[in-house]
């Protein structure tokens, strides 16, 4: 059994972690089939009654006790010195349990006002423009696990539809059509998740071609007027040539004509 506990992982106490920690906590118990000793606890007989007890009864008690210690040293490997002196004069894991359970997770009042909080959060969450449906998921699921850690009963149906009302712009015909064709009610957010998910990718592959497009045509505008200079410089150029070429046409032209006239009058 010693070496079995070595090898645990053991979570540790902290002031913000509590919710998290009862959870892994849970689980590890129910790996070693603890929970029930810590849950329910059992019956601690004093010396007179232990003494009537059948020799089954005896050797119950004797599996007990040795559930309840196993059970007790994980709990104090998961406490910080300052928390064990809290919980030291308990002498049963579920003692220790219950004991935690009131310092950290507070009194009735005390969870009312978190919740309140936890609430306002669920109704103003909304996907951010650029954020992942899978990051808006993350985000919003967090919020739903602590209302319900927190005593909210909060259906599937009702976290389904703040994820359909909360998208951005980009879903809006999904939406529709999910609305329009879709049993809410038979919906989880994992296949909803699905369905976004597919969008989402549908609507980047769309996106790729468009921005290259783009892309071209800016480069093809920065152009334009660069070869347009030079044209214009060539086109001046040939411009002056045949500008030239006509001037000296009509000079030799003039040239000519002297030549033959002094001949003749000669």
């Amino acid at each position: 059994m010693a070496s079995n506990l070595v090898q645990l992982q053991v979570p540790t106490l902290k002031k913000e972690n509590y919710e998290r920690w009862c959870i892994q906590f849970k689980a590890l118990f129910g790996s070693q089939e603890l929970w029930e000793i810590v849950s329910s606890g059992y019956v601690v007989p004093t010396t007179e009654q232990e003494a009537t007890y059948t020799a089954d009864q005896r050797n119950t008690l004797r599996d007990l006790r040795k559930k309840d210690q196993k059970a007790l040293y994980l709990l104090y490997q998961g406490l910080e010195d300052s928390t064990f002196e809290k919980v030291a004069e308990a002498t049963t894991s579920k003692q220790v349990w219950d004991t935690l359970s009131t310092i950290y997770k507070g009194v009735d009042r005390v969870k009312k006002v978190r919740l309140q909080s936890l609430r306002a959060d669920f109704e103003t969450a909304h996907m951010n423009e650029g954020e992942s449906i899978s990051d808006y998921h993350s985000r919003l699921i967090v919020i739903v696990n602590q209302m319900r850690r927190n005593g909210e009963r909060l259906d599937e149906v009702r976290v389904v539809e703040k994820i359909l009302r909360s998208l951005t712009s980009k879903f809006e015909h999904l939406v529709t059509a999910i609305e329009e064709s879709k049993d809410l009610e038979a919906m989880s957010t994992e296949e909803l998740l699905g369905s976004l998910l597919v969008h989402e990718k549908r609507i980047q592959k769309n996106a790729s071609p468009t921005t290259l497009e783009q892309a071209l045509e800016s480069k093809l505008n920065i152009d334009k007027p660069n070869k347009g200079r030079g044209h214009s410089r060539r086109g001046s150029s040939s411009n002056r040539s045949r500008g030239l070429a006509r001037g000296r046409g009509r000079g030799y032209e003039q040239n000519r004509g002297q030549s033959q006239e002094w001949r003749f009058t000669r």
